[in-house]
């Protein structure tokens, strides 16, 4: 599913028009990337958590020419579905 098809259906499911649920889904995105980038977590509960994670720099390898190379620590974004939507995927 894509952005589109998330309106749409979100849309549809609320009885709104498409540029509100499109206005919707811009608001929450927004709203969650400023939390995170703060190093809040997001919870949802039922659906689920995005939270920041570090990630260790570490040696890869780069597969054309099997070189080691250095990745770069970084924060990743981590999702953790709850409860009742792993249930509800089960």
């Amino acid at each position: 599913m894509n952005k589109a098809q998330l309106v749409e259906a979100m849309a549809s499911e609320a009885k709104i028009t498409k540029a509100a649920a499109k206005s919707a889904l811009d608001a929450f995105v927004t709203a969650t990337t400023k939390s995170l980038k703060k190093g809040e977590r997001v919870a949802l509960v039922g659906f689920g958590s995005f939270a920041i994670a570090k990630r260790a720099a570490r040696t890869g390898r780069n597969p054309q020419t099997g070189k080691a190379i250095k990745i770069a620590a970084k924060k990743v974004v981590k999702f953790k579905a709850g409860q009742e939507l792993a249930t509800k995927v089960r």
